[in-house]
């Protein structure tokens, strides 16, 4: 999880200024709320990824459990208004990158080490 939030919320928020969706295509409160960073990409969706991309191959059946709040956070940060699916995809991207990456940092270490 702090590998996906250091990509998508230290890096890549920064280096793409991307505007939130227009407050016109929410019609409700909740759109009032959203955070004034970069939308692009979703750092919750990210983190949430990586948790259950992590877990899922250690135990899998919590980490079936944890899929669907991955994919309920997702949904929602789209529906709130606080991102373009794009944004969404990207996170999930990152998410599964970082819980890959780390899982196999191990194994990669060895190669080069040895």
């Amino acid at each position: 999880m702090t590998l996906a939030q250091l990509v998508s919320n230290g890096l890549c928020k920064q280096l793409a200024d991307r505007e939130r969706p227009p407050k016109e295509w929410f019609p409700h409160d909740e759109v009032d709320d959203r955070p004034a960073s970069s939308s692009f990409p979703s750092g919750h969706t990210a983190a949430a990824v990586a948790f259950t991309a992590a877990i899922v191959p250690i135990w899998p059946a919590a980490g079936a459990t944890c899929g669907l709040p991955a994919a309920m956070v997702a949904l929602e940060r789209v529906q709130s208004g606080a991102h373009y699916p794009s944004d969404v995809a990207a996170g999930a991207a990152i998410g599964l990158a970082a819980a890959t990456l780390v899982r196999r940092a191990p194994r990669l270490a060895l190669r080069w080490f040895t």
